[in-house]
């Protein structure tokens, strides 16, 4: 079994447009057949039964004999058969999953001299930051309480997070080690012109690649080189009045302690 934070792989078969056919409802094939019972294996999965049944019939009308045969009993319990197909379509299913999750731990030593794992990670995150930047902890101040943790996003391009101590700790941060930067829209503030005097940590100088503009805000894309994109939400007014156009020369000002670290 993957301990957590291993790449894995999850298999979903499509035939067409037809539904998919994934790791869920094969495993609730199995508890059917394990349990007889779908309302048994609802209720061990964490699903409604009306869910579980709804599976049923969906992979019942996918294949030209039924995997499952239900008895009537509905939520008090009928009895419910995984047919000979329905075994054969999890043998099948399962040696497919063994044969890829084979080939993923071959890969795993490395492809073209980067670790697989280090080249997919990133895309199975879910985040509700509009920005998400990887890079490299490239220093690490410690302090008493909080400490100040640099990311190397690209050649020249850094950006300076504020964390506790025990965030440190617990993330396992440590120069060298991968890690994503969290900021949301709405904390980066715009300024163009030189010789700016802020308090914000980060000042980070691109040119204006996107704007798009609302009733009441605009979202201005900032190119910061190396392909990476920072996204600032402004009002309407204030885009109007530094005059934002694509092309344009600006600074992204971000506040230290507005920058969240995720990693692996």
């Amino acid at each position: 079994m993957a301990a957590e934070g291993d790449l894995s792989t999850s298999l979903t078969l499509r035939r067409g447009s037809a539904a998919r056919v994934g790791l869920d409802r094969i495993t609730l094939v199995e508890a059917i057949g394990e349990l007889g019972s779908i309302s048994a294996a609802a209720r061990k999965l964490g699903l409604s039964y009306k869910g579980a049944w709804d599976v049923v019939q969906g992979l019942n009308n996918l294949f030209d004999t039924p995997l499952i045969v239900a008895a009537p009993g509905g939520k008090a319990g009928g009895v419910a058969t995984v047919t000979r197909r329905g075994r054969a379509v999890i043998t099948a299913f399962r040696r497919v999953q063994q044969e890829i999750d084979a080939a993923l731990a071959k890969l795993e030593a490395g492809f073209e001299g980067e670790p697989v794992a280090d080249l997919f990670w990133s895309l199975g995150m879910r985040t509700s930051a509009r920005n998400a930047l990887r890079g490299t902890i490239s220093h690490i101040t410690p302090g008493a309480v909080n400490s100040e943790v640099t990311l190397t996003l690209a050649d020249g391009v850094e950006i300076t997070a504020i964390l506790t101590r025990r965030s440190i700790e617990d993330l396992q941060l440590v120069v060298g080690k991968p890690a994503i930067a969290l900021i949301k829209s709405s904390f980066v503030v715009l300024a163009k012109g030189e010789n700016l005097r802020t308090s914000a940590r980060n000042q980070i100088a691109g040119h204006v690649s996107g704007r798009t503009d609302g009733a009441v805000n605009s979202e201005i894309a900032v190119d910061i080189g190396s392909g990476k994109v920072l996204i600032a939400a402004i009002t309407l007014e204030s885009a109007k009045t530094l005059e934002i156009a694509l092309g344009d020369p600006i600074t992204a000002l971000i506040k230290a302690p507005h920058v969240i670290l995720a990693v692996e």
